[in-house]
């Protein structure tokens, strides 16, 4: 029991630390690019999934875990823990890092729009 709280604490810190990673970016930004490049097919709220899932506590979430949502089955193969590595990952280019994934968005070139947007989805929770 002692080792399965000391993982969960170690996890716990290093989604913490990558966290703080996206700390500068401009969240006010991060609000206007999610507007603008991600809203269509991505709710904040939870349990409201749209095309794609709910960004809703996605930050440390692990892959392919809301339920009701129907992801593909190399989403489900991914198996990762969303850091903010792994979104920006994936946000620059989605068919790359999840080849035969269901989510039809080329990518976001911008690096400075992918560290806003994920400072600014950290917050939602």
């Amino acid at each position: 029991m002692k080792r399965l709280i000391t993982i969960l604490m170690m996890a716990g810190i290093a989604v913490s630390m990558s966290s703080q990673a996206y700390a500068g970016g401009d969240i006010a930004n991060g609000k206007k690019v999610y507007e603008e490049e991600c809203s269509d097919c991505h709710s904040l709220t939870a349990g409201k999934n749209k095309k794609g899932p709910s960004f809703f506590g996605v930050v440390g979430r692990k892959s392919a875990t809301i339920a009701d949502f129907n992801y593909s089955d190399a989403m489900r193969a991914k198996n990762v823990a969303w850091t903010p590595e792994a979104i920006n990952d994936y946000i620059k280019a989605p068919k790359k890092s999840v080849p035969g994934g269901k989510m039809k968005y080329d990518g976001l070139d911008d690096e400075k729009s992918r560290t806003d947007v994920i400072a600014y989805i950290a917050t939602i929770h």
